[in-house]
Parts: C-alpha cells; sequence; structure tokens
C-alpha cells in the first residue's frame, strides 16, 4: 500500500496535531490536505517553523485536558430533566436527541459537545435513561436522563378520563345507527 509523508500545519482529528510528520494515503494528501492548507511536506526547515507553533499547540491541549477533567469530575452522577409532549402510553410526540441533551447540559454550564453524548438514536419514551458522557477515549462518564411530560399529572389524569367517555360515546352512536 502506498503511503506519503506530510508534515501537518493544523490538528486533525484522528491523524496529529501541528508539526506531527504523518503517512496518509496519496488521494488523501492530493484531494484534501495539500489543497486546504492542512499539511506541507516534511522538510527540516518546515519542521523547524511549526516547532513553536506545535509547542503552544500542545499547551492549549493541556489546558482543554484539565477543562475537561474538571468538568467530568463535575458531571459525575449529575442529573438532568427534559421536558416533552407525550401521549397516554408515555410515547413521546417529538424525541429527544443527542443535540437536546447536550443544549440542556450547556444550559447548566457545561461546555461540552453534541458528539460526546453517546444516546444512539432518538428516545422516544418518558423514562430515566443512564446517558454515557464520552469527550475523551479515557474520559468517560454516565449522567441520569429524566424525559417528563410537560403537563402536569392531575392534567394527564383528566385528560385520560376525558377520552374514555368520548370514545363510549361514540360506539354507541354507531349501534344506534345499525
Amino acid at each position: 500500500m502506498k503511503t506519503t509523508q506530510l508534515l501537518l500545519t493544523e490538528n486533525i482529528d484522528n491523524l496529529g496535531i501541528v508539526g506531527d510528520v504523518v503517512k496518509v494515503k496519496p488521494g488523501y494528501a492530493r484531494n484534501y490536505l495539500l489543497p486546504h492548507g492542512l499539511a506541507t511536506v516534511p522538510t527540516s526547515g518546515n519542521i523547524k517553523r511549526l516547532a513553536e507553533r506545535r509547542a503552544e499547540v500542545e499547551r492549549q491541549m493541556r489546558e482543554t485536558r484539565a477543562a475537561q477533567e474538571a468538568m467530568m469530575g463535575r458531571l459525575e452522577n449529575f442529573e438532568i430533566t427534559i421536558e416533552r409532549s407525550a401521549n397516554e402510553q408515555g410515547i413521546l410526540f417529538g424525541g429527544v436527541s443527542q443535540h437536546d441533551v447536550a443544549e440542556a447540559l450547556r444550559a447548566e454550564g457545561f461546555n461540552i459537545d453534541d458528539r460526546a453524548i453517546r444516546i444512539g438514536g432518538q428516545i422516544k419514551r418518558l423514562d430515566a435513561y443512564e446517558i454515557p458522557v464520552v469527550v475523551a477515549n479515557d474520559l468517560k462518564t454516565n449522567i441520569k436522563l429524566w424525559v417528563v411530560s410537560d403537563k402536569p399529572a392531575e392534567e394527564l389524569d383528566a385528560e385520560a378520563g376525558t377520552t374514555a367517555p368520548a370514545q363510549s360515546n361514540s360506539g354507541s352512536g354507531e349501534d344506534t345507527e345499525g
């Protein structure tokens, strides 16, 4: 398999940080990295030129890591409640997505990316859920998500009570016609 060596001029997820010399497939280099200015040819001059920038990026990464560790400590056993409209059986009319959970966490003061919330699909029922939060391979925790109805319990009981007689009335109307 052919590979090309390039020097990264920007951080690239799942590839490396500024100043790394990486081996990539020629098509990736030719079609993406080089045209977007994300990499260059690894000459000794280019490596020296990027050494200072790499030190700055490593310092920023250490600061980010410390902030993430502190945030994960605060998230440990954290509980959040999201209200949604649902029918009498507890099935949501909409769903709760990872974006909704991330927005709720951001509203609580957590600087978290949508991708860190690992739901899988959408949540479709009223219930309590354990939601994994993963900001790095070794930084993981779970939060408790309560998906509750946006209507008070008394209103749900009253609504359930009014729909049952209405259904029986329509049933008696059919009997008189037939």
